[in-house]
């Protein structure tokens, strides 16, 4: 049991190094995209379905509350949250809209729209 679990735990950390090593660049350029929004004022916007969703309200939690250090509150919105949002467009209107409307009513210029997608077919 001890040689599977250390053997996962490895492919997770080589699997972490490789993928810092190839998006290095675009993880800085989104690091900067993100503070620059959030230095002017304006709000992350952030989905995903399914368990991606989870990850989604989590992540906008932490920026509403706090990560790792007290600071002051930084403006983020999951849009996964109110199903009566959620089910009204995908019964009036259609799944594939449920947070391009939310975008389109909640969204200004300046913010930054942010979806997550484990398998990026969403």
């Amino acid at each position: 049991m001890r040689k599977i679990i250390l053997n996962i735990l490895e492919a997770g950390i080589a699997a972490k190094r490789h993928s810092i090593e190839k998006n290095m660049n675009a993880i800085i350029k989104a690091t900067d995209m993100l503070a620059s929004c959030i230095a002017s004022g304006n709000k992350v916007l952030i989905f995903g379905n399914g368990g991606s969703a989870a990850d989604a309200q989590h992540l906008a939690a932490e920026f509403v509350n706090r990560f790792q250090i007290e600071r002051p509150p930084l403006a983020a919105i999951a849009l996964t949250t109110d199903t009566s949002i959620l089910t009204s467009i995908s019964n009036d209107d259609h799944f594939d809209n449920i947070f391009s409307k939310q975008i389109e009513a909640l969204g200004k210029k300046g913010d930054i729209a942010w979806g997550f997608s484990t398998s990026g077919n969403s």
